[in-house]
């Protein structure tokens, strides 16, 4: 199976606004483990566009950080699963969902209010 994470490529992290994605890296899993990984741009695409690009690379799952609701409806028109809510290494993040260890939060949203988000 084909698993996509937003990626952020200078540290190697899950990059955490979904809408704002300019790299994915997509990994091939099979039995438990990665068999093979690449970097991908966005193909110019973005927000509502990248979901459906993404389901044409062959993509099942989607690993994430932080979203939209307009975002999640998008990944979910086009047929994709979503993991969201994940930070940190995007390796490590595809190695533990591999192994079936990964865990989701889905009140992961880019509206609400958190130590990243400052409103007036």
């Amino acid at each position: 199976m084909k698993i996509a994470v937003t990626y952020e490529k200078e540290t190697g992290n899950v990059f955490q606004h979904f809408g704002k994605t300019q790299y994915f890296k997509i990994y091939q899993i099979e039995n438990g483990k990665i068999l093979s990984s690449e970097v991908i741009d966005n193909g110019g695409n973005g927000h509502h566009a990248l979901p459906p690009y993404l389901k044409s690379l062959g993509v099942e799952t989607l690993i994430l950080g932080n979203r939209g609701q307009g975002a999640i409806d998008a990944i979910a028109a086009a047929g994709l699963k979503e993991l969201p809510g994940i930070t940190g290494s995007a390796d490590e993040a595809a190695a533990l969902f591999a192994k079936g260890e990964l865990k989701p939060n889905f009140a992961a949203k880019c509206d609400h209010h958190g130590e990243h988000h400052h409103h007036d």
